[in-house]
C-alpha cells in the first residue's frame, strides 16, 4: 500500500521543509506583500522601506517589479542572494520543521481567507503547449516576462512564496477540515500586516493525521475533475485537473523554467528527483472561499489619447461609446449587467464607456486590439502597457499629469463560476484577465523554504 507521501506525490504535491522567522523578530515588518503589486507607485514602496528600516525582512528576499527597470538590476539580484545566505546563517530564520502550514487571512474587505502552504511538483505544471498538466495556468504567459524572474531564482539559497493555487472544492469542506486539524497543534505566527493590510495566522499542520485529510480531499477532487472537465471535444479526460494557478503566474512558469534549465545542465546529478528546485512552495485556496473575491485586473496604455485608444476598440462587435459623468459613475456604468462587455475609458480629464457585443471574459476582446496598437506604433508593450490591480490605483495613474500621457481601461468585474471549465475547454485567459482580490489582499510573503544549496 502507498504511504501518505507516495499518494500526495501522485497528486502533485509535497510535505516541505519550512523555515519561519525565529520567536523575537518583528513579523509586522517581516511580512511584505507580493512584489507585483503597486508596479506605478513609488510611494507604496517607499513607505514599506520605511516601515521596515533595518529590521529582518523579507523585503530584502524580493524584488519589487517597480524596480525591474532601473539600472541597479544586478545588483540588488546580488544583495537578495546575500540576504537569503545571511538569514539563513545568522538564526534569523528558524530550523526548519517538515509540514505544510494552514492559514487564515483577513483584509479590510473580507474577514477571513483560509490556505495551505505546501509544495508541488514542477514536473506536473506546464505552461507551454498543448498538454493537460494536473496543474495549469489560468493565463496566459509572456515569455520576455520570464528572464529578470529567472536572474532571482537561479541558484538562490530560498524562495519565499507568493503564488496562489486554487481547487475546485463547491462543497468548501477540504481546507475547513485542514484547518481544523491544524488547529489542534502549534500556531507558528499571528501577526498585523503593515499598511493597513490586515493581519495574518499560521498553523503547522505537521502530522499524518493531517497529511490524511489532505490526500483523501485532494484525490477525491482529482476524480471529481475527470469526470467534469472534458476535452475540448466533450468527452471525458483522462487527466486529472486539480489545481489552477491563481496568482503568481509568472512566478510559477519562471520555477519551472529554472528546474528544466538546472535538469539540463546536470542530467546525472545524484538525486535529482528529488531536488529541492523540482518543487515550488504555494498557498493552495479554494475558488469558492467567502474571502476569496475575483476582480479585474485594469490596464493602463501609455503614450496614447484617449482618443487613440477609443478608435483601437472600434474593432469590437457591436461598439457604442457614450460620455460619463466622472468617474463614479463610469464605474457604475461599468459594472451593471449588461449583454456584452464594457469598458471605461480615463484620460485627459474624460470619462467614456465603451459597450460591446463582446461576450466571455472581458479581456479576450480586448488585449489582442491593445497589442495591436502598442505594436503598430513601434512600442514595447512591456513599457506601454501596465496591469493595474484595484479601481483607486488606476484612476489614480491614469487621472495623474505625469511626463507621459496615460489611458486608464477600466474593467467589468469577474465572475468566479466556470473558472476551471473555461480553462479546462479552451486553455489559459489572456494574461492578466483576473485578480483574487484587490492590491493589499495580495499574499505576504512569510514562509521559506531552502532551494540551491
Amino acid at each position: 500500500m502507498n504511504t501518505i507521501e507516495e499518494r500526495l506525490a501522485a497528486l502533485g504535491t509535497a510535505i516541505p521543509d519550512i523555515r519561519i522567522p525565529r520567536p523575537g523578530i518583528d513579523l509586522s515588518k517581516w511580512a511584505v506583500i507580493a512584489c507585483d503589486q503597486f508596479t506605478q507607485d513609488n510611494s507604496y514602496w517607499e513607505a514599506v522601506a520605511k516601515t521596515v528600516g533595518g529590521s529582518p525582512s523579507s523585503l530584502n528576499l524580493i524584488f519589487p517589479e517597480l524596480y525591474l527597470t532601473e539600472n541597479r538590476r544586478e545588483e540588488r539580484i546580488r544583495a537578495i542572494h546575500q540576504s537569503m545566505a545571511a538569514y539563513l546563517g545568522d538564526g534569523t530564520l528558524s530550523e526548519p520543521f517538515k509540514g505544510c502550514v494552514y492559514v487564515e487571512r483577513s483584509s479590510p474587505r473580507h474577514q477571513c481567507r483560509r490556505g495551505l502552504v505546501l509544495a508541488i511538483d514542477l514536473e506536473r505544471y506546464e505552461w507551454q503547449g498543448d498538454s493537460l498538466p494536473l496543474i495549469r495556468s489560468t493565463e496566459g504567459t509572456v515569455p520576455e516576462r520570464l528572464p529578470p524572474r529567472m536572474a532571482i531564482r537561479r541558484s538562490a539559497p530560498l524562495e519565499t512564496p507568493h503564488i496562489l493555487l486554487l481547487i475546485d472544492d463547491d462543497t468548501d469542506s477540504l481546507i475547513p477540515a485542514l484547518g481544523e486539524q491544524a488547529k489542534k497543534g502549534k500556531n507558528l505566527y499571528r501577526t498585523a500586516l503593515m499598511l493597513g493590510a490586515g493581519d495574518i495566522s499560521g498553523w503547522a499542520l505537521d502530522n499524518e493525521a493531517g497529511w490524511q485529510i489532505l490526500a483523501e480531499g485532494l484525490e477525491e477532487l482529482a476524480r471529481r475533475s475527470v469526470a467534469r472537465y472534458g476535452s475540448p471535444g466533450g468527452s471525458a479526460g483522462e487527466k486529472p485537473f486539480l489545481f489552477a494557478v491563481g496568482d503568481g503566474n509568472h512566478s510559477l512558469a519562471t520555477a519551472k523554467a529554472v528546474w528544466d534549465e538546472y535538469k539540463a545542465a546536470c542530467p546525472d546529478s545524484a538525486g535529482l528527483d528529488l531536488h529541492p528546485a523540482r518543487y515550488a512552495l504555494v498557498e493552495v485556496e479554494n475558488i469558492y472561499d467567502s474571502g476569496i473575491a475575483f476582480e479585474p485586473i485594469h490596464r493602463v496604455i501609455f503614450d496614447f489619447s484617449l482618443g487613440e485608444v477609443r478608435s483601437a476598440l472600434e474593432e469590437l462587435p457591436g461598439f457604442s461609446v457614450r460620455a460619463a459623468d466622472g468617474p463614479e459613475e463610469l464605474s457604475r456604468m461599468v459594472a451593471s449587467p449588461a449583454a456584452g462587455n464594457r469598458y471605461g475609458l480615463i484620460g485627459g480629464g474624460r470619462h467614456v464607456l465603451v459597450e460591446t457585443a463582446a461576450t466571455g471574459i472581458a479581456t479576450e476582446a480586448l488585449q489582442p486590439l491593445l497589442d495591436r496598437l502598442v505594436d503598430n506604433a513601434g512600442l514595447s508593450g512591456k513599457n506601454a502597457i501596465d496591469y493595474i490591480h484595484g479601481k483607486d490605483e488606476l484612476l489614480r495613474i491614469a487621472e495623474a499629469s505625469g511626463e507621459r500621457p496615460a489611458v486608464g481601461i477600466l474593467l467589468p468585474p469577474v465572475k468566479k463560476p466556470g473558472l476551471f471549465q473555461t480553462v479546462a475547454g479552451s486553455g489559459p485567459l489572456p494574461r492578466k484577465s483576473f485578480s483574487m482580490g484587490e492590491a493589499e489582499e495580495k499574499r505576504f510573503y512569510l514562509e521559506c523554504r531552502e532551494l540551491f544549496r
